[in-house]
């Protein structure tokens, strides 16, 4: 498989390739976390020129250099924005003082979109994430205004990142009924280091025909390689985020010794695993430099086995908050009584197994 191997996003006509490119490394303010305009266009390039085609961003990452760093690549490559998937985020505020700089009302998005686009030098964009939850913004001004600014041509899709199951299903519900632009498309946390997803988002998705894309695909670089219990290769790295934990480092060296099985990278694996999930799940690649996209877009052509799964499965296993716990084994136990459905086996609930007297 290569990027130019393409997938529907969600219930959707938009192609996009099997590994997005995200550019919040894009620029160097503030922090110093991201990299270089100059590695940014190479990184961004490769991506384009291996046949790549969905590019992800937000107004404040890098304060806005992101966005500025990519409309100034296509400004400067004419005919290449036509051909891709440009997607960005509203919500963070980058107006210190000023209430209705960030958030979600009708206002606030109609001008963070307008300085997006004017950053991004582009009329348009294909893909239009909320950010985050704004509790103090009613749902359905948020999606109104995505509506309208769909109707207009400002925007063409819409989904939403970091917001609740029940928010996210509130939305898609409303949108449906009332005619209204639906979401295509969750970004979300996930890798085999951040499951808790499958609880309730990843269910919610693949019911609705909504396609995943994780960001931190490999937890902070956890995922990579470079973490091991002897050391760690990437010491400003490690100093950043953290170390991870003795959980962690069972998941990590699980990773690694599939990897050495198959004569790939962790990083690798990792990727492969989450390309296997359920539904459409279409990863989101971070890239400080350009090995560290080039070596990533190895998990494209490693397929895992069933039983390296189920050992990733166990190891990985995550503690899924209630009700979730209530949905295995012992839901089926209560509800098919010892019989078989679906596929799905079932021994008897105890209080029945020496009594058939019905009251």
């Amino acid at each position: 498989m290569s990027l130019d191997h393409y997938v529907t996003l969600g219930r959707s006509g938009l192609r996009v390739s099997p590994f997005a490119l995200g550019a919040m490394t894009f620029g160097e303010d503030p922090g110093g976390a991201g990299c270089s305009v100059e590695e940014s266009e190479k990184i961004l390039a490769t991506y384009l020129d291996l046949g790549g085609n969905f590019v992800d961003t937000a107004n404040f990452y890098t304060n806005g250099h992101s966005e500025k760093i990519l409309g100034d690549f296509f400004a400067a490559h004419p005919g290449r924005r036509d051909h891709v998937v440009l997607a960005s985020k509203f919500f963070g505020n980058m107006f210190p003082g000023d209430p209705n700089g960030g958030g979600a009302g009708r206002a606030s998005i109609i001008a963070q979109l307008d300085e997006s686009l004017r950053r991004l030098r582009t009329d348009h964009l294909d893909l239009c994430w909320l950010h985050n939850w704004d509790r103090n913004t009613p749902i359905e001004e948020t999606l109104r205004t995505l509506d309208d600014l769909v109707r207009t041509g400002k925007i063409r899709y819409i989904g939403f990142s970091n917001t609740p199951a029940w928010v996210t299903a509130q939305a898609q519900t409303t949108a449906l009924l009332r005619g209204w632009t639906p979401l295509i498309a969750l970004q979300v946390e996930y890798s085999l280091l951040a499951r808790t997803v499958e609880g309730e988002l990843a269910p919610f998705a693949l019911d609705q025909g909504i396609a995943l894309t994780p960001w931190s695909p490999l937890k902070n670089g956890f995922l990579s390689g470079k973490y091991q219990r002897s050391g760690v290769s990437d010491s400003a790295r490690a100093a950043y985020v953290g170390g991870p934990t003795p959980a962690e480092f069972a998941v990590i060296d699980e990773v690694a010794a599939i990897a050495a099985e198959l004569n790939t990278t962790s990083a690798a694996v990792a990727l492969a695993w989450l390309r296997a999930r359920p539904g459409t799940v279409v990863p989101i690649l971070g890239a400080r430099r350009l090995e560290h996209l080039t070596g990533n877009l190895e998990g494209l052509s490693v397929t895992l086995s069933a039983a390296d799964e189920a050992r990733l499965a166990e190891v990985s296993a995550p503690t899924l908050a209630y009700p979730a716990p209530m949905h295995g084994a012992q839901r089926a136990m209560l509800q098919f009584a010892g019989t078989t459905v679906d596929g799905e086996p079932s021994t008897v609930y105890p209080p029945l197994l020496q009594s058939d007297v019905r009251y």
